[in-house]
């Protein structure tokens, strides 16, 4: 049986960006997964991307795969921000032209073997690899609070469980959340004939206006302040687009920071669309009871809602062991931090050689960038170099 030199577990931005970069350097690579699954199946249908166009390009060592050549190729007018349905099909696009073959199926599990590794797929094939790069996304790390989870999915969901919005035409929907998530399917909800409310622990919706300023400054001014990844505030963006820099601070810093640059926001020009939609703020929901078909809901200033439907725009939590690809016995040597991998150079695990882990699991280790798709940019080239170095 083949022993490649690296497996890449998921076909998204990340996976697909590292696996163009190996194929590149001449690493025998191979990818499992469904190009731009979670982008395709778990977000709504009308979604826009918050990042700018900048920080929309995925990544190859030509720099040739970027969405202005997919646009130029194509002869396409994109809006600004970038359509999800556009980005899907930049996705396909880039994987087209990287990547000679993308193998659909999943990978049940994988386990040490000596000193690589061995990989089942979904229909019981094995896999042998020297290196395994782990760039499953977030999908099974959407948080779910603890007063929903006794309610059934048909009544509480989380906003990653739905592609179309338009299911709720008719109905009453409350949104839990205060991010671009919850206030664009807010939104798109509104627009889709449901009756809409967003309940909100934060005194009021932190609109991006005056980010949304900044970047209409002249060129050299905008680049400046703002670093072409886009992740963070002005001049803060900065530090967070080069992670050597940022994983020199104290730990106690490198949280504070990371928060400041991802914190509950929405991009300014959402705020026209959710006229009509019901805002309560400063508010967190209590208690969560079924009532035949709806939900009540109980606030904590006494007050209570009655719903069709809670739509949790809750964020994620990275937890690796949600994963359920690692083997119990391989996760049991990956050393963790409160569900994160704890990562040295090359994105590879400190305590498990020759496993990588791309994307949001890497931002303890790295920074906040890595949530985002700009990243996929450095973490490419750093898992590149490390692979190669090593073989």
């Amino acid at each position: 049986m083949k022993t490649w030199t690296a497996v890449v577990v998921g076909a998204g931005p990340y996976g697909l960006s590292a696996a163009a970069h190996l194929n590149a350097a001449g690493v025998e690579v191979k990818v499992f997964g469904r190009t731009m699954e979670f982008w395709e199946r778990q977000m709504p249908v009308g979604m826009m991307l918050r990042s700018s166009w900048d920080a929309c390009h995925m990544s190859d060592p030509a720099n040739r795969l970027r969405l202005d050549d997919f646009v130029t190729e194509h002869d396409l007018h994109l809006s600004r921000p970038v359509p999800l349905a556009s980005f899907i099909a930049y996705g396909r696009w880039f994987q087209a032209r990287a990547i000679e073959e993308v193998d659909r199926r999943r990978i049940k599990s994988v386990t040490r073997n000596g000193k690589g590794f061995h990989l089942i797929t979904q229909d019981g094939e094995p896999v042998d690899a020297q290196s395994v790069i782990i760039a499953t996304g977030i999908a099974r790390y959407a948080r779910k609070p603890q007063e929903f989870q006794a309610l059934p999915c048909e009544l509480a969901s989380h906003s990653s469980e739905h592609s179309d919005l338009s299911v709720f035409h008719g109905r009453s929907v409350v949104v839990v959340g205060g991010g671009q998530s919850a206030i664009e399917s807010a939104a798109l909800l509104h627009e889709n004939g449901a009756e809409v409310e967003v309940i909100m622990r934060a005194p009021a919706v932190r609109w991006l206006l005056r980010s949304a300023e900044l970047h209409r400054l002249p060129s050299a001014a905008k680049r400046l302040l703002y670093h072409h990844t886009d992740v963070g505030p002005a001049l803060l963006s900065q530090l967070i687009a080069h992670p050597g820099w940022f994983r020199l601070l104290p730990r106690k810093h490198q949280d504070r920071l990371a928060y400041r640059s991802i914190r509950p926001a929405a991009s300014a020009w959402l705020k026209p669309r959710v006229e009509g939609v019901r805002f309560t703020t400063s508010r967190r929901i209590k208690d969560a009871q079924r009532q035949r078909h709806k939900v009540r809901l109980h606030l904590d200033d006494g007050s209570t809602r009655e719903t069709d439907h809670v739509l949790l725009a809750t964020g994620y939590q990275v937890d690796i062991a949600r994963d359920g690809v690692l083997a119990p016995e391989l996760l049991s040597m990956v050393s963790r931090v409160d569900g994160y991998p704890e990562l040295g150079r090359g994105f590879e695990s400190s305590s498990v050689p020759g496993l990588h882990f791309l994307g949001a699991s890497s931002a303890y280790s790295f920074g906040p960038l890595f949530r985002f798709v700009s990243g996929s940019d450095y973490a490419s080239r750093a898992v590149t170099r490390c692979i190669t170095a090593n073989g």
